[in-house]
């Protein structure tokens, strides 16, 4: 079944609070995807942003991103009032989200509904508090990663936002006498941050519910590694690998690439795979149960890792330093497949691939992804749409590329515009330089958006930002760049229905609706 969807994150949805959240806009998307004939709404993930507001670098692997609560929702609760949230500060504009900004006024604004929802539950039933069934059902069901998040965010709070390598020692090392004692103190900061989690899930399952509905299904994204400033980390001990001082002895990264020249230090703390195999995966099994219980599909950041990963010594500054080793390969999969079933995995198999890697993704059958922007560096190149494979997703760019307008504007070199020009029937098979500049860059990218939907691979997934032909402003993420990324908003009002008609068009030439 060749099917096509849509990139477009949460955060990039317009709206009035500073980022895109759950409220009207997100069903407004999901309508505007189901008139285009779209399958498939792919976001990053929804976790909390973390170290250069990366959605990668989050405090944990399994909680939500308190910015996509909808807060008009709050109000209609009764929670927030207008003036409320009048008062606060959003960004200046409304086409980039202010992360520094938001930080303050959306934990404020939160921090007054929860104080309002808890008023509102004193004294019910003879109790102190008595809070929704509901609540009690999310708390219940979720437990074995919210008391550790929630009491891990209560401690952050209470030390001023430190990484929790810097917190006492009694706190660090997790001793259970203070750790009672502390939350005993902080109970209600504690049901600040399990309030938060239970109203996030609770908006983004209907959003969720309502996509399914129109046939469109969420195709969700889970990193590989967890941040070193994490709750995971915190609690996991014998999962990552440590050294003497209980401290991360090796961290994550990627050689040299075509993003880097000195390659990319991610500081992520690396699995001790040899103790993940004596539990059976059990914290893999976990997490990909809970992401599947967020998404309908997955796509499995850095899918390589599990093969061969870059394995950097954690005192290192750069990347270079780093070695390969073997990962876990088809047996987590294997475990995975035991305990959930068949897994609708899409792995992110980018990046310098060995025959083992080509292999592992072989086994699997998971479907790998073809890059179009990868695909003009010369000779017969594996993301040229001849070589494609049925059991793949094409797209233009990933989240880490840049435009299709700024690609060829900017990015390009003529080498690869002279062999993307031939290829795509824009000029003559060899192309001069004054051909060349009398291209127009709508015309490539027109281009290449056919190229991806004709591709021979069943999904085509395109960025919204590459049907809206926007430049380098639209770049959401530029690797080894800190700050500036994540930030693209679309203007409001942008999901037209002549738009919508000409992506179902467009598809339908191509057999993807």
């Amino acid at each position: 079944m060749r099917e096509s969807g849509i990139l477009m994150p949460v955060s990039s949805l317009p709206g009035p609070y500073g980022i895109g959240c759950f409220g009207k806009e997100a069903f407004k998307f999901v309508d505007f995807l189901a008139q285009a004939g779209q399958k498939i709404w792919q976001i990053l993930p929804l976790s909390p942003t973390g170290y250069g507001d990366s959605p990668y670098q989050s405090c944990s692997a399994f909680a939500g991103n308190p910015y996509f609560i909808d807060l008009d929702a709050l109000k209609e609760e009764g929670l927030l009032t207008a003036a409320q949230l009048k008062a606060e500060k959003w960004g200046t504009d409304p086409k980039e989200v202010d992360y520094g900004t938001l930080y303050v006024s959306r934990f404020k604004v939160l921090r007054t509904a929860y104080a309002a929802w808890r008023k509102q539950c004193a004294g019910l039933h003879g109790c102190s508090y008595y809070f929704p069934d509901d609540y009690y059902a999310f708390t219940l069901a979720n437990e074995e990663w919210l008391d550790d998040y929630a009491l891990y965010m209560a401690l952050k709070v209470a030390n001023g936002m430190k990484n929790w390598v810097e917190w006492d020692k009694l706190y660090r090392l997790r001793d259970k006498k203070a750790l009672a004692a502390f939350a005993a103190e902080n109970e209600e900061e504690i049901g600040f941050w399990k309030f938060v989690q239970y109203k996030f899930a609770a908006q983004w399952q209907a959003v969720k519910a309502y996509a399914n509905k129109k046939d469109v299904q969420i195709l969700g994204d889970i990193p590989i590694y967890v941040s070193a400033d994490s709750v995971d980390a915190w609690v996991g001990g014998a999962l990552f690998e440590l050294d003497a001082d209980g401290g991360f002895a090796r961290v994550a990264g990627c050689p040299p690439d075509y993003f880097s020249a000195d390659g990319q230090l991610w500081g992520n703390p690396l699995y001790n795979w040899a103790y993940h195999k004596k539990t059976g995966y059990a914290w893999w099994v976990r997490r990909v149960r809970h992401a599947l219980g967020i998404y309908d599909l997955l796509r499995i950041d850095h899918f390589r890792g599990f093969d061969t990963y870059w394995a950097i010594p954690a005192d290192s500054t750069t990347a270079r330093t780093g070695k390969w080793e073997n990962g876990p390969g088809m047996e987590l999969f294997d475990a995975l497949e035991a305990a959930l079933g068949k897994l609708p995995i899409i792995a992110e198999d980018l990046g310098e691939l060995f025959p083992s890697v080509r292999k592992l993704l072989a086994d699997s059958t998971f479907p790998g992804m073809k890059v179009l922007q990868f695909a003009f560096g010369g000779g017969d190149n594996e993301y040229l749409p001849h070589n494609h494979v049925k059991n793949s997703v094409v797209y233009p760019g990933t989240h880490d590329n840049t435009t299709l307008t700024d690609w060829w504007e900017n990015g390009a070199s003529e080498k690869e515009k002279a062999a993307a020009a031939a290829y795509l029937h824009l000029t003559g098979v060899k192309p001069t330089a004054k051909e060349l500049a009398a291209i127009r860059t709508d015309d490539v990218r027109i281009a290449l958006l056919r190229a991806a939907l004709g591709s021979v691979a069943d999904r085509a997934i395109i960025p919204m930002y590459d049907w809206l032909g926007l430049g380098a402003e639209a770049h959401l993420n530029t690797p080894g760049k800190l700050g500036g990324n994540w930030a693209w908003r679309a203007a409001d009002g942008f999901a037209v229905k002549a738009l919508a008609k000409t992506i179902h068009d467009e598809c339908s030439v191509y057999c993807r609706v």
